[in-house]
């Protein structure tokens, strides 16, 4: 049994890992901890999120010093801001632990992308070197062998696993840039209320862009420019991406089949659509990516969709966790 830590259990990807956790059968939940000013510091989880009452009754514990936990741990998850992750890493990672890290502290092996991207100077550019990139269809390899894995942001995870077939198989025009429109949830903003993601106030609306955060790290992991807009709407969970491309003349629906095939006819958690399109209901509550598309004569619309607080976040997470310790791949999950 390895013993774990989720540091950031009271928000909304912290409560999913706690639950898929709590079922893992190699896996012991060691404790459940929130930053030391929390408001939820002390209280159980099952408190704030009663569907887990009789199930996870565990406290939220303070943590000030990584070192309380570092030796009582073989596994941290970190479901926290990406300047909290940042900081905490390293110390989990200097006591042996193996650290899946859930913000985007360690998703691009650059320090000056954080410097231009998100506003501060990256102090661990020894661990950014060996962070492995947590996109577990494409990653396996990398990740069966890392201490840090870096969980992809919920829209990069949509947007790759839509494109990558299409890049990796060479079928895409280099003339025009990928579009990609998404749409997420309110709860992709984090259990916090604000005005900004309170019902009563979201609609639909486009934000974030040309300078939303999850833009750079689509682009650094495809190695292609893309156009990427946000949007929020007036749902509580869910992503779903459309993404519009060119194909290179001559390529035909059966290669986009094949390639799509190719790349995940053995990859259990994502789920290719052969007529049709999927819809956000297939997904919600579910570990899947789903994803369908469209061929007119030079011109591909794919359409992803998946759950981003779990294919997006805790799901993948933990099936990153099966991949690095090798269980099987859905333990837990389905």
């Amino acid at each position: 049994m390895l013993n774990t830590l989720i540091v950031g259990a009271s928000g909304y990807a912290g409560v999913e890992l706690a639950t898929y956790l709590n079922r893992h059968p190699h896996m012991t939940i060691t404790a459940l901890a929130v930053s030391a000013q929390s408001p939820d510091a002390g209280k159980l989880l099952s408190d704030l999120h009663p569907q887990l009452k009789g199930v996870v009754d565990l406290p939220l514990q303070p943590l000030s010093d990584p070192a309380e936990f570092a030796d009582k741990v073989d596994v941290v998850f970190l479901a926290t801001a990406h300047e909290v992750s940042h900081d905490l890493a390293p110390a989990f990672l200097a006591a042996g632990c193996v650290v899946f890290d859930l913000s985007g502290a360690f998703r691009v092996n650059d320090a000056d992308f954080y410097t231009q991207y998100y506003g501060f100077t990256h102090q661990h550019q020894a661990w950014l070197d060996k962070a492995v990139y947590g996109l577990a269809e494409w990653q396996r390899d990398g990740i069966k062998e890392a201490q840090l894995i870096a969980v992809p942001g919920c829209y990069p995870t949509a947007a790759q696993l839509s494109l990558k077939p299409l890049i990796e198989a060479g079928l895409l025009n280099d003339a025009q840039w990928p579009v990609i429109n998404a749409t997420s949830g309110v709860s992709g903003a984090g259990r916090k209320a604000t005005m900004n993601n309170s019902f009563c106030e979201v609609s639909l609306h486009a934000y974030g862009i040309f300078h939303h955060r999850h833009h750079p790290e689509i682009v650094a992991h495809l190695g292609t420019p893309v156009i990427f807009t946000p949007h929020l709407g007036s749902f509580p969970r869910g992503i779903l991406a459309t993404t519009t491309c060119r194909l290179k003349p001559g390529v035909t629906q059966d290669d986009v089949a094949a390639a799509f095939k190719a790349a995940y006819d053995d990859k259990p958690l994502v789920r290719l659509y052969e007529k049709g399109m999927p819809a956000l209901k297939s997904v919600v509550g579910l570990p899947f990516c789903d994803i369908g598309f469209a061929v007119q004569g030079e011109h591909i619309i794919v359409v992803a969709v998946e759950d981003n607080l779990l294919k997006g976040a805790s799901s993948q997470a933990v099936q990153c966790l099966n991949i690095r310790f090798g269980f099987p791949e859905t333990e837990s999950l389905i």
